[in-house]
């Protein structure tokens, strides 16, 4: 499958020469990629739209979750649903294009790449962003408990979740402007680095108060078991976190990385080949991002079983 431009610019970088690439692919078996059936992208893609389509459904649906952690939840569910959209367009709109059922203006198709682009890139700065807005609130809940209320109000969720929408449509359209500026690149690899230690630094933090909270219960209680097995479930829960979100998004920055780094080089064009799999990488992270932050929740997933019996 190929990815529309500017992706395809991302995938076979502009900065380095035709040569260079057909002369490290052809040196090398690992060189040559995955051959990603289009299917793949459609299964992936619409079972993501339908799992963030239930969650945004049942946070509307009751009440009792009309709250500002939840919000961020359908926004997150909302960005993994436009990467979802974006990513089924694409897969449909080429499919159509080569068995030549549509046949299109070239000036046409240029727009319509233009298009689904921006949805790509402005879905993946947002969803970026509310997995950090998440992991902040979840860190506020935690450490002031107290103000919660007074500190993420309904007023500042609004104005959060707005300028997010705001600068991930901003953002997308200086990217489809300027895709072949690096500095565009590093903004956007600078962006993740940024992510990355933010949830690193405050769910760390969060897990050691909560391993602080149990040693002491434990040891009142004089019970080491249920210290080492609460223990062990934290540790077990930050390990999933970090690990869906790092193995998900990291390929597809390192990717960024080599492009602005080493264009030309053997081993860069080589890891260049595998960009549809670290495209597949991210729609699976729409795919996971529900079974992590929305179905844990018990209030949540009762609606769910209501939004799916159509008892509205």
């Amino acid at each position: 499958m190929s990815t529309l431009a500017p992706l395809r610019l991302l995938r076979e970088p502009w900065n380095a020469s035709e040569g260079n690439q057909s002369n490290a692919r052809a040196g090398s078996a690992w060189c040559q990629g995955l051959n990603i059936p289009s299917e793949l992208f459609l299964m992936l893609g619409l079972v993501s739209l339908v799992e963030n389509l239930l969650v945004v459904a049942a946070i509307l649906k009751n009440r009792n979750l009309h709250s500002p952690t939840y919000y961020f939840i359908c926004c997150l569910a909302i960005s993994d649903m436009l990467v979802s959209i974006s990513n089924l367009a694409e897969t449909v709109f080429m499919l159509l294009m080569e068995h030549g059922v549509l046949v299109v203006r070239t000036s046409i198709v240029r727009h319509m790449d233009n298009v689904i682009d921006m949805l790509i890139c402005s879905s993946v700065v947002s969803s970026l962003s509310f997995l950090g807005v998440i992991a902040v609130d979840r860190y506020i809940t935690i450490f002031y408990a107290l103000r919660y209320h007074s500190i993420m109000t309904l007023q500042r969720a609004v104005v959060t979740m707005a300028s997010i929408w705001l600068t991930s449509t901003v953002s997308s359209t200086v990217f489809i402007t300027y895709c072949r500026n690096n500095a565009i690149l590093l903004c956007l690899i600078g962006f993740f680095l940024f992510m990355l230690v933010l949830m690193l630094v405050l769910y760390i933090h969060m897990f050691a108060l909560a391993r602080h909270h149990l040693r002491s219960i434990s040891r009142q209680q004089k019970q080491p078991t249920i210290y080492h097995n609460s223990s062990l479930k934290g540790a077990v829960t930050l390990t999933i976190l970090l690990g869906v979100f790092f193995i998900c998004w990291g390929p597809f920055f390192f990717h960024l990385i080599l492009i602005v780094t080493c264009p030309t080089n053997p081993f860069c064009t080589c890891f260049f080949s595998y960009f549809n799999l670290f495209l597949i990488l991210i729609i699976c992270n729409s795919v996971i991002d529900p079974l992590i932050y929305a179905f844990r929740s018990q209030e949540l997933r009762r609606t769910l079983r209501e939004v799916v019996r159509c008892s509205w």
